[in-house]
């Protein structure tokens, strides 16, 4: 069984904790394809680091910082979900879970934050650029 197969496991159990939405496997399939959108290609310029680079690339680099540093969270928009992560990933991201657009970009205002912040608890990104525990990561989101 996989790392991904793991963690989709333990969400699976966790789908109405999770804030579940319509859809097959909710909120809670979003978590699953996100943390592995942003393991890919960790330790070879990949995870994190892409998503630094896109938040920057679109003048948003302070929103991720604070996400990062040990401070207040800045909000994100649907909008700027939206040119961060681009039409590609987030049809991707609707493919793998059942939801929305919509229901994605929205859910993701909230998620992602709590993902970048959980898996940077000492305000530095991670050697890498992965998500270091993973499952350590999805249990806190999950509560």
């Amino acid at each position: 069984m996989g790392l991904m197969d793991m963690v989709g496991g333990m969400l699976g159990g966790n789908t109405a904790q999770a804030g579940a939405t319509q859809g097959s496997g909710g909120q809670a399939a979003l978590v699953q394809a996100v943390l592995g959108m942003l393991t890919q290609g960790q330790g070879q310029g990949g995870g994190i680091g892409n998503l630094v680079q896109a938040f920057e690339q679109h003048g948003l680099g302070h929103i991720l910082d604070s996400w990062v540093g040990t401070g207040q969270n800045l909000p994100i928009t649907t909008d700027q979900i939206t040119k961060v992560l681009g039409q590609g990933n987030l049809t991707q991201l609707a493919q793998q879970t059942g939801m929305q657009h919509s229901d994605i970009v929205s859910a993701l205002t909230q998620l992602l934050p709590k993902i970048i912040d959980h898996a940077t608890p000492q305000g530095q990104l991670p050697a890498g650029g992965g998500l270091g525990n993973i499952m350590s990561i999805a249990k806190q989101l999950l509560g």
